[in-house]
């Protein structure tokens, strides 16, 4: 049986993702900060459930999880690092504060997770390391800046890591979502455009996982159209985004 470790279990696509791994029968180590969907999850699926709960930002608590993972399983077939948040960047009053709390909750505690997770995953036959980054850093976007950079980072940062890993034979996905219907995303302020039910997009992001292939970017279309506008030139590139962003009186309208 499947042995994963998936963060950001408690709401949104990790909710999403755990019930579909669960009922596939894998076993799951889930992490989150909040801790009452993971034992609900627990409750239901008692023999395939181990609850890791706490803040991924801290790499002590974090290394204290890898530990207790090797102490119950030993090791570890697949890691999904999901866990993140997103905050939009107002320029007028530009706050790097934000953009350090971005970072680390998305890029940092990546990074301490698979600190602790290589070990673990170098003990498997069919080790496979998954993160969730976003289909934003395929283009530049208004007030996206902290959380785009954040992604971009994990993409550089996982697409790296295949290279380094592929002679230990350990596969690496990125996982490139667009618009999902999440807690996160229903805060948007903006039109999301091809946006996918949160169970779609779990159900499609479980079935990819299984070929292991470099990425699994969706929906389709709306992928296709960002590369396409990715290739444009910078200055229309510009243009497009002027379009895009938030006047101050679009800012003030209902």
């Amino acid at each position: 049986m499947k042995r994963i470790w998936l963060t950001g279990a408690s709401s949104g696509i990790g909710a999403a993702l755990a019930e579909q791994l669960l009922q596939r029968g894998y076993r799951l180590a889930l992490s989150a900060r909040t801790v009452e969907p993971l034992q609900a999850l627990a409750k239901r699926f008692p023999e395939q459930v181990l609850v890791v709960p706490g803040d991924l930002s801290d790499a002590a608590r974090v290394k204290a999880i890898g530990e207790h993972i090797a102490q119950v399983w030993g090791a570890l077939d697949m890691v999904i690092l999901n866990a993140g948040t997103c905050e939009y960047v107002e320029v007028a009053q530009f706050e790097a504060a934000m953009v350090e709390r971005v970072v680390r909750a998305n890029l940092f505690s990546a990074s301490y997770c698979i600190e602790a997770a290589l070990p673990l995953l170098r003990q498997s036959s069919t080790p496979h390391l998954v993160g969730v980054a976003s289909s934003v850093t395929y283009l530049p976007l208004p007030r996206a800046e902290a959380y785009g950079a954040s992604k971009a980072g994990m993409r550089y940062l996982f697409e790296a890591l295949r290279i380094d890993l592929a002679a230990e034979g350990i596969d690496v996905t990125l996982v490139s979502p667009g618009f999902v219907d999440t807690p996160l995303t229903q805060k948007n302020d903006f039109p999301m455009p091809m946006r996918w039910p949160v169970e779609k997009a779990a159900r499609h992001i479980a079935e990819k996982l299984e070929k292991r292939p470099y990425e699994i970017a969706f929906p389709g279309p709306f992928i296709a159209g960002l590369l396409l506008l990715a290739h444009l030139p910078k200055r229309l590139q510009v243009a497009l985004g002027k379009r895009m962003a938030r006047t101050t009186e679009s800012k003030n309208s209902p």
